[in-house]
């Protein structure tokens, strides 16, 4: 077997992308101790050992695998993304870029990248986007309207929630988020005008209960494109595997049959 194909079937077995996977789940668990100053205290140059000898895993493993799919690596998204997290902790976080040090811990995120079931949920969402993006816009127009009635409406009363549109908005986003919305805002708003709750319902029942409700159902639906498209995927490699082995088994009959032939001729 040629090296590299040797080496391909190592970086592409189940055991490699496990030793991968725990040793980014050790390295997210020493870097929330390097936030302890206790633990850093009682351990700091063992933390910065490992999470050193991790990083350089990670190095060696993106070189292998540059080496082996080549022009290809650039080809896989997920590749690039494990070259861009390891990268930004290969970058000196020193002076200025000290900022870099905090996003060490996008190590973990390379998880998404090797448990295929979270491979699924980020297609799914990015799947999604464009109807969210749709969604978001909707949303948008309802916040505009809502916002301008609301300055017009209760603005000259109380000025420090809907004094401007920019206030009117965040104001109307607490309360589409119903966090202390009734207490903190509605009722003291329906103490000055009785009739407020005319205009705060629609607006929840258009915005919490229906606009939201319809990212749930977009990003669902796109989740179940994305695992019916990798079903058939699955389904189709099998399919063919299957023919492969039965033109091997109808080669074989003919190969029997010809021998069979030559034995009685």
């Amino acid at each position: 077997m040629p090296p590299v194909t040797a080496l391909r079937e190592f970086i592409e077995s189940r055991r490699f992308e496990a030793a991968i996977t725990v040793l980014i789940v050790i390295n997210a668990i020493t870097l929330g101790l390097e936030t302890s100053p206790t633990a850093v205290e009682a351990a700091g140059p063992l933390l910065l050992a490992i999470d050193r000898f991790i990083l350089g895993v990670f190095v060696v493993e993106l070189s292998v695998k540059m080496a082996v799919y080549r022009q290809r690596f650039f080809h896989d998204p997920w590749r690039i993304f494990d070259l861009f997290v390891v990268g930004i902790a290969l970058v000196p976080a020193t002076g200025n870029l000290s900022v870099l040090r905090a996003l060490r811990i996008l190590r973990v995120l390379r998880l998404v990248s090797i448990v295929p079931s979270l491979r699924r949920v980020v297609g799914g969402l990015v799947a999604a986007l464009p109807g969210m993006g749709s969604i978001m816009l909707l949303l948008g127009l309802v916040y505009y309207v809502f916002s301008v009635m609301a300055t017009k409406l209760f603005g000259a009363a109380f000025p420090d929630w809907f004094g401007t549109i920019g206030r009117s908005a965040y104001s109307l986003f607490q309360i589409m988020t119903l966090e202390s919305w009734s207490m903190g805002i509605v009722r003291p708003v329906m103490e000055v005008f009785p009739w407020a709750w005319l205009f705060f319902i629609p607006f929840i029942v258009s915005t919490t209960f229906t606009v939201l409700n319809l990212f749930i159902g977009i990003i669902v639906s796109a989740m179940q494109a994305e695992h019916d498209a990798e079903a058939s995927a699955e389904r189709s490699a099998l399919q063919e595997e299957q023919e492969a082995i039965l033109h091997e088994v109808r080669a074989l009959r003919e190969e029997v049959r010809a021998l069979s032939k030559e034995r009685q001729s």
